[in-house]
């Protein structure tokens, strides 16, 4: 059990918004409620169709995505996607992305007054043409949208960071001085892929993002100076494949993890992490992960 804004956890082990649908494809596979929390898929203001043409490209090490948010919009998330969600029996974490700050304040609105346990702040999209990154690259910028955000939102706010800010760790201080309650690191690397056959780019918005193991040592680099600067919890993403992985980002020191490329390689991999990590600290007699939490 461990605490992450106030909210209880039942292990340090989270689906990562984007790979997870809402849950109900892999819990047909799994009990997710095994996990310790849910990051629903990115859920804007209204609904989005996405982008058009190829939307995942597999690469050395990971895959590039162009996806470009398509999702029912949050009032159809709140009235059929989050009370499924709930009865999995984990924590919910609501993805909210945007392309306006007043999109952002009147999604977060409607989160405030629903079930959800944690509203993650997506700053840090790199594959749609307007918002996300765009806010998630200059720390005043972010910190404009962290704190007006902040003022709306009655949950838990997790903001969850680009790798491709100008400054990592300036960004987190920005994003804790508006308010987080959470940091969460990183989302993918913009990124591209050119069709040479076709003589071409291989996503119609020509950058895509990229995530996989590739991402996994800058990631985890970030994570580390990240955590050393802020007071709040920080949970690592990138890369993470196996509970080997998600030490590395504990004793780099995160709080906890989100899992989300692997999803695709391996369903249930989440189960395998959870059970790893258990089978580690009781071969080193660790009693709470927090013991070799940022020892490094």
């Amino acid at each position: 059990m461990l605490d992450i804004c106030g909210v209880k956890l039942k292990n340090p082990v989270i689906a990562a918004s984007g790979t997870f649908g809402f849950g109900e494809e892999y819990n047909a596979i799994y009990d997710v409620s095994k996990l310790g929390a849910i990051c629903s898929k990115g859920i804007t203001l209204n609904k989005r169709e996405g982008n058009y043409g190829t939307r995942i490209f597999e690469t050395t090490g990971g895959i590039l995505n162009s996806v470009g948010l398509q999702n029912p919009g949050v009032d159809h998330f709140i009235e059929i996607e989050l009370p499924e969600m709930k009865r999995f029996d984990t924590v919910v974490i609501a993805n909210l992305g945007g392309s306006t700050l007043k999109e952002y304040i009147e999604a977060v609105e409607k989160l405030s007054d629903s079930d959800v346990d944690i509203v993650e702040l997506n700053i840090s999209c790199p594959n749609v043409k307007n918002g996300g990154m765009a806010f998630g690259i200059k720390s005043r910028v972010a910190n404009e949208v962290v704190k007006a955000v902040r003022e709306k939102c009655s949950k838990p706010l997790m903001v969850k960071l680009s790798p491709n800010a100008e400054d990592i760790v300036d960004m987190a201080l920005n994003c804790c001085e508006a308010g987080a309650d959470s940091i969460s690191l990183v989302n993918t690397f913009k990124a591209m892929a050119v069709d040479v056959r076709n003589k071409k780019a291989v996503f119609d918005n020509i950058t895509a993002g990229l995530s996989g193991p590739a991402i996994k040592p800058i990631a985890l680099r970030m994570v580390y100076e990240v955590s050393k600067a802020v007071n709040v919890p920080v949970v690592g993403i990138g890369g993470i494949c196996s509970w080997e992985d998600a030490v590395e980002f504990i004793m780099a020191g995160a709080s906890a993890i989100q899992v989300g490329t692997a999803n695709f390689i391996k369903p249930d991999i989440c189960l395998d992490i959870i059970e790893g990590l258990e089978k580690y600290a009781a071969e080193e007699k660790i009693e709470d992960l927090e013991e070799i939490r940022g020892i490094i």
